[in-house]
């Protein structure tokens, strides 16, 4: 029988392998953050690897936005469904026409993101919000409230201040090594 060493470091709260992690993922947020910032693309496998660093998976969620008729992202949705990741789409759709003629699309997912952090609390120890879309620091002081550990994982680039500060683990991606796909 090994006998454990006083001297180390006790692990932080939601850092045992034996913790519930609830990963959800804005696929958007992080698609334009790692294009604009790095010219990169986000390696799906390397995030969810970095989300659990040995802890157990709750579930995965990714949230796309999809455009009619456009059959180029499948191949993408069906990688997710691979990794582990329960694929949630939503149909884009015209928000307005501006005076000049732009077309304004919209697909937002915040909202339902938010109702599935909160459906999820009963099921996980850890909340991972990988977007940096400040919008959705209220929900996640709701999950610490809750006694729940939340950590976000961004680019710093693109990351609201309020999700850094909150956050009980920031997880700045720029700096996470194998993030993004090979060949970008």
């Amino acid at each position: 029988m090994q006998t454990a060493d006083t001297r180390a470091p006790k692990p932080a709260p939601g850092e045992g392998p034996e913790q519930r992690v609830a990963l959800y993922v804005d696929t958007q947020n992080l698609y334009y953050a790692a294009r604009d910032a790095f010219d990169g693309s986000v390696d799906y496998q390397t995030l969810l690897e970095t989300a659990l660093r040995g802890r157990r998976l709750a579930h995965a969620n990714a949230y796309v936005v999809e455009r009619e008729g456009d059959t180029t992202a499948h191949g993408f949705f069906g990688k997710l469904n691979s990794l582990g990741y329960r694929v949630k789409r939503r149909k884009v759709r015209v928000h307005r026409v501006d005076d000049d003629g732009a077309v304004r699309l919209e697909g937002d997912w915040d909202m339902g993101i938010a109702a599935d952090i909160v459906r999820g609390l009963g099921h996980a120890d850890v909340v991972v919000l990988a977007s940096g879309d400040g919008d959705f620091a209220p929900i996640l002081e709701l999950a610490q409230e809750e006694g729940k550990r939340v950590e976000v994982m961004a680019f710093r680039e693109a990351a609201g201040q309020a999700l850094q500060d909150l956050a009980d683990r920031f997880v700045a991606l720029g700096d996470v090594p194998g993030i993004f796909l090979a060949g970008r």
